[in-house]
């Protein structure tokens, strides 16, 4: 099982709202400028594109990898709190 950070434990905890990207685990400073450059500047934007991918793991961290530079273990981070956070709140 994957090591839980704080970071993910309390985005996973509440409801999104106009959070900023940053907040969800995986996505430091600087990969949320570079998402925020293209338009993902809010958790529930960075959400819609993992929606619209099917919540398919492997697809979004490809798409995060490729699109904006994320590190595997980045994209393994977001992806699964984005689950999660479905998970809790979907």
């Amino acid at each position: 099982m994957a090591t839980r950070t704080q970071k993910f434990k309390t985005f996973v905890s509440e409801p999104m709202g106009d959070k900023d990207v940053t907040t969800v685990d995986g996505i430091n400073d600087e990969l949320g400028l570079k998402l925020a450059a293209k338009g993902f500047d809010k958790a529930y934007i960075l959400l819609g594109q993992f929606l619209l991918l099917k919540k398919d793991h492997a697809v979004f961290q490809r798409w995060l990898k490729g699109a904006y530079g994320a590190s595997p273990s980045q994209a393994q981070r977001c992806a699964s709190c984005l689950t999660d956070w479905c998970y809790a709140f979907l």
